[in-house]
């Protein structure tokens, strides 16, 4: 039998931090994603003179690693006089961050509609907006798609980063157990369980999404 110090506490609080692991990756996900359709939709749509700021400040943030801006804005806060918990440090960072790649997997979909079928749509009579939200965003969705939920998955593992500035996450809260049970390989490997469990899901979701999607296309064609 297998001896171990390790109990259902230290479960219930590995649980506890992946919690956070998944409110933190929700979070920062809908404000990467709000924020990179918009940004997507700019850079792909309006004219140079408006992208030069836009992509300046996306090549900024895809540049500095991850843990430095945590670390920056969790400092800086104080001297800019905002009262934020280390929890929305992380949101917003992680939220940021999320926000540069997800504008280039948005503006790689829209740019992947062929022109003609755009010239198609607004000879029939659509608008520019409705051409958007009819042709366009769907067509482009599909593109976008495997991309974002990869970018999702990697904002979840990315998060174990703000254990460093006070935030007991998932990889955080393994830390502690083994810590205190020393067992390292099995704390980690039953940390590394829960994460697989929480990513697992999101993984076939985009792939069914795919599947169903191909087989639409098939269906139109017959």
């Amino acid at each position: 039998m297998l001896d171990t110090a390790f109990s259902s506490n230290d479960l219930m609080f590995l649980l506890k931090g992946a919690w956070l692991t998944i409110q933190l990756t929700v979070v920062a996900v809908a404000i990467g994603t709000v924020l990179g359709v918009v940004f997507g939709w700019a850079r792909a749509s309006l004219p140079g003179w408006v992208n030069v700021p836009i992509g300046a400040v996306l090549d900024v943030l895809r540049s500095v690693p991850l843990l430095i801006q945590l670390v920056l804005v969790n400092s800086g806060k104080s001297i800019l006089g905002l009262d934020w918990s280390p929890f929305v440090v992380g949101a917003v960072v992680l939220g940021l961050y999320t926000a540069a790649y997800c504008t280039e997997i948005v503006r790689g979909g829209i740019l992947a509609v062929p022109a003609t079928t755009r010239r198609a749509a607004r000879s029939l009579g659509m608008t520019y907006w409705q051409d958007l939200t009819s042709i366009v965003a769907p067509m482009a969705l599909r593109v976008s798609l495997p991309g974002w939920i990869g970018l999702t998955l990697g904002v979840m593992k990315d998060t174990a980063l703000v254990m460093w500035i006070g935030i007991a996450e998932l990889l955080r809260s393994s830390q502690i157990v083994i810590t205190r049970i020393q067992e390292p390989l099995l704390v980690l490997a039953i940390a590394g369980l829960i994460y697989f469990v929480i990513s697992f899901p999101v993984s076939r979701l985009g792939a069914f999404l795919e599947r169903r999607w191909a087989d639409d296309s098939l269906k139109a064609d017959q």
